[in-house]
């Protein structure tokens, strides 16, 4: 038998995990729009002169499909804001940039939205492009609810939008353009987790190569078929 001494301690009760929250992706639904109509008259034009042109037509076509595409793509389909509890990733046109909650500074909204860091660093947030269009139309529709008497709401987090960023339910504040609702659910997010100690680290930035690459080649095959003459 053994002696008391000499028995096994206790597992010790593990660390409790996070919440575990749903990453959040936001994307410009217009620029995916625009981003797919345009791949397509594009592909179509190079198809097109790929398969029936003549002497250096097909080298020209697929050297501008080769620059083209590419910048297309990123700037309308690859933006993105992905947000979780412990950090802020934002896939802009030729960076991915990585923010963990406790490096963020502020976040502004103005005539574009943005990110500022502790050490000053500014970062744009592209899949959130700001409509002057809906700032108004929102304010027309608070100033028509105000005048009526009745408060105008955001219609928000109905009982299917629960997760990381939509806690509240429907009429928690005055209607808001999209975009701007959006950044004041991360501000509310950075107020909560700015001091939570999984959300610290470094600000990481990793350039996309895989969409700056093809793009240069394409520009160079170009200009040099295009100075050859």
């Amino acid at each position: 038998m053994t002696s008391p001494e000499h028995q096994s301690p206790a597992p010790q009760p593990s660390e409790p995990e996070s919440a575990g929250y749903r990453e959040q992706v936001h994307r410009s639904s217009g620029g995916i729009a625009g981003g797919v109509l345009l791949l397509a008259v594009i592909g179509w034009l190079g198809i097109d002169a790929v398969a029936t042109g003549e002497g250096r037509t097909p080298w020209l076509a697929l050297a501008a499909l080769l620059f083209l595409v590419p910048l297309v793509v990123a700037f309308t389909l690859r933006p993105a804001v992905l947000v979780s509890e412990d950090r802020l990733r934002v896939r802009n046109p030729f960076r991915m940039i990585v923010l963990p909650w406790g490096q963020i500074a502020a976040l502004r909204s103005g005539y574009s939205h943005e990110v500022v860091t502790r050490s000053g660093a500014k970062y744009q947030l592209w899949a959130l492009p700001v409509s002057l269009r809906a700032r108004k139309k929102a304010a027309r529709r608070a100033a028509r609810a105000a005048a009526e008497g009745a408060p105008e709401t955001t219609g928000r987090s109905g009982p299917g939008r629960g997760g990381l960023l939509h806690r509240g339910g429907a009429g928690d504040g005055p209607v808001r353009a999209e975009t701007d609702k959006i950044m004041d659910d991360l501000r509310a997010l950075l107020e909560d987790r700015g001091e939570a100690r999984t959300a610290q680290g470094e600000v990481t930035v990793r350039w996309a190569y895989e969409v700056a690459a093809p793009a240069a080649a394409g520009a160079v095959l170009l200009a040099v078929l295009l100075a050859v003459g």
